[in-house]
């Protein structure tokens, strides 16, 4: 049977300066879709776009001199099928075993090993996975956009994005490649964009979510990077954006969702 998954965002904004935007909302280039429009309007006028294509398929949206007044920006897509698991490149081993931005494996390579102890390979990967959703809690709005690893792991609360932040570090901390995936993420509750994890074993690619919100089968990929700075969906870069309200979508048709089994490594789709 033919999985397919419709999903989508829309937002209404105000741009109360002249502003450039960086923007991702778009379905990875590898997904087959059926269907996509983007679609971005103020004060009653269709903005261009221009399309950027980025690392494992991300696909950036830009627009350059948006003029003062309210926008709505629309996304929609109907994807179909699965992928292949990927196999890891010399280069994406590179830059997911480093620390970075917001995953400070370097300052978090000792609590990690006391953690964790001597585990290696899947076990590994189902250990780190269960240790963050056991001892961090999930809380709406309870971190800041500054929030590194560290944080969470003092904090013990986050939302997606410290969830996967955290579980990267631990990884990386052991010299297992680990990225941040953005996804849409059919059965979340409460339904948003979601962050999860992608971390390396045998040279193959696999999904992992500690905060267990989604079954990881259905998941749609956005866009991949080592952490949270390469996969925001929104990014300014002159000017001044407020964003009124959000409304993400990501169903699953033709069957019912699966019960997600922690214990299993599932490639994502």
């Amino acid at each position: 049977m033919t999985i397919t998954r419709q999903v989508g965002a829309v937002m209404d904004m105000s741009v109360n300066g002249t502003a450039d935007l960086i923007l991702s909302l778009a379905v990875a280039a590898d997904h087959t879709v059926e269907s996509e429009r983007l679609s971005m309007v103020i004060n009653g006028y269709e903005m261009v776009m221009t399309e950027v294509l980025g690392p494992v398929g991300s696909r950036f949206h830009v627009a350059r001199g948006l003029p003062v007044g309210r926008m709505t920006l629309t996304y929609e897509a109907t994807v179909t099928g699965a992928l292949e698991p990927t196999r890891v490149s010399p280069l994406e081993f590179i830059e997911s075993v480093r620390p970075s931005r917001y995953c400070d494996s370097d300052r978090l390579l000792t609590v990690a090993r006391a953690e964790l102890g001597s585990l290696t390979g899947t076990e590994l990967l189902i250990a780190a996975t269960q240790w963050v959703n056991q001892h961090i809690s999930y809380v709406s709005g309870s971190s800041r956009p500054v929030d590194t690893a560290l944080d969470t792991y003092l904090a013990r609360r986050g939302v997606c994005r410290d969830f996967a932040h955290l579980l990267i570090t631990f990884l990386r901390a052991y010299n297992v490649p680990a990225r941040l995936v953005s996804v849409y993420a059919p059965g979340l509750r409460p339904m948003d964009f979601h962050a999860i994890v992608e971390a390396c074993i045998d040279g193959v690619w696999y999904a992992l979510d500690a905060t267990g919100l989604a079954p990881r089968d259905a998941m749609v990929r956005i866009a991949t990077g080592q952490d949270t700075s390469d996969t925001a969906f929104m990014t300014v870069t002159r000017g001044f954006v407020a964003l009124h309200s959000m409304q993400v979508t990501a169903v699953l048709d033709g069957r019912d969702l699966s019960v997600d089994d922690p214990s299993q490594l599932i490639a994502l789709n």
